[in-house]
C-alpha cells in the first residue's frame, strides 16, 4: 500500500505549502505549469496503451464503461458529494478571502474529482493491487505535489484536506485489486493497463483545459475490461477462427 500513502502525502504537503505561499507565485507560473502536468499524464497514458493485447475487448470495455458511467451519472454524483462536504471543510479550514462562495465551490469540486476520482489515481491504485507495482502512483504523486500546491495558492489550505478521501479511495481499490490478482493473466493485465492508459490520456486533456472529458464516467470500464478480455479470448476468437478456417 506504499503507492496510496505516498500519493496522499504528496497532496497533503503540496496543499499545505501552496496554502502558505499564497499569492507569492506569479499568475503566469500558476497558469502554465498545469499544461506540463497534462502532457505528463498523456505521456504516461501512451506508455500504458502500448501494453494492449486485445484491441476489440479494450474498446468494448471503454464504450460499455462509458455507458454505465453515464447511466449512473458518476461525474455529477461525485460533484454533489463534494459539495456536501464543503460546509465541513469551511468550518475546519476557512476559505481564502477574495474568492466568492460559488467560485470556491466550483473550483474545489473540480479538483476533488481530479485528485480522488481521476483515471490515473483509480487505475494506479488498482494496478498496484494487481501487479504490486506502485510506479504509476509514484509518478502521479509528483504531479499531485505541484498541482495541489498551485491550486492551494488560490483556494488556501482546504486543498490539503483532499488527501483524506484520496487515500481512503485508493486503499479500497488497491485491496480490490489484490483480491482478484490470482485470477489474472499477463494478457488480461495488459488490456487492463491499456484501458487505464486511455483514461490517463484523456485526463491529460482535462488538466490542460483542452477538453473537459467526463473522466469519472469512463472508470466503470476498468472493472469490466478483464472479464470482457477473457471472454473474447476464450469464446469469441475461437469461434471466429473456426468460421474462417
Amino acid at each position: 500500500m506504499i503507492g496510496p500513502i505516498v500519493n496522499s502525502s504528496a497532496t497533503l504537503v503540496g496543499g499545505v505549502v501552496g496554502g502558505l505561499l499564497g499569492d507569492r507565485l506569479s499568475e503566469k507560473f500558476r497558469t502554465q505549469l498545469p499544461l506540463t502536468f497534462g502532457a505528463a499524464s498523456m505521456g504516461m497514458g501512451i506508455a500504458m496503451i502500448v501494453k494492449m493485447n486485445t484491441l476489440p475487448a479494450v474498446i468494448a470495455s471503454l464504450l460499455f464503461g462509458a455507458i454505465i458511467g453515464e447511466i449512473l451519472s458518476l461525474e455529477k454524483n461525485i460533484g454533489r458529494a463534494a459539495s456536501k462536504v464543503r460546509g465541513v471543510i469551511d468550518a475546519l479550514v476557512p476559505r481564502k478571502e477574495g474568492i466568492s462562495q460559488d467560485e470556491f465551490l466550483d473550483k474545489f469540486v473540480g479538483i476533488l474529482v481530479l485528485f480522488v476520482a481521476s483515471g490515473t489515481g483509480i487505475f494506479g491504485a488498482m494496478s498496484e493491487g494487481i501487479t504490486g507495482d506502485p510506479t504509476i502512483l509514484f509518478a502521479k504523486s509528483l504531479l499531485d505535489l505541484f498541482t495541489a500546491g498551485i491550486f492551494a495558492t488560490a483556494l488556501g489550505l482546504s486543498v490539503a484536506t483532499i488527501a483524506v478521501p484520496q487515500i481512503i479511495v485508493q486503499l479500497i481499490l488497491l485491496f480490490l485489486g489484490q483480491s482478484i490478482m490470482a485470477l489474472t493473466t499477463p494478457e488480461l493485465v495488459g488490456d487492463f493497463s491499456a484501458l487505464g492508459g486511455i483514461i490517463m490520456f484523456v485526463t491529460g486533456f482535462r488538466i490542460c483545459g483542452i477538453k473537459s472529458f467526463p473522466v469519472a464516467n469512463l472508470l466503470p470500464g476498468l472493472f469490466i475490461v478483464m472479464p470482457i478480455s477473457h471472454y473474447w479470448g476464450s469464446a469469441i476468437m475461437p469461434w471466429v477462427i473456426s468460421l474462417t478456417s
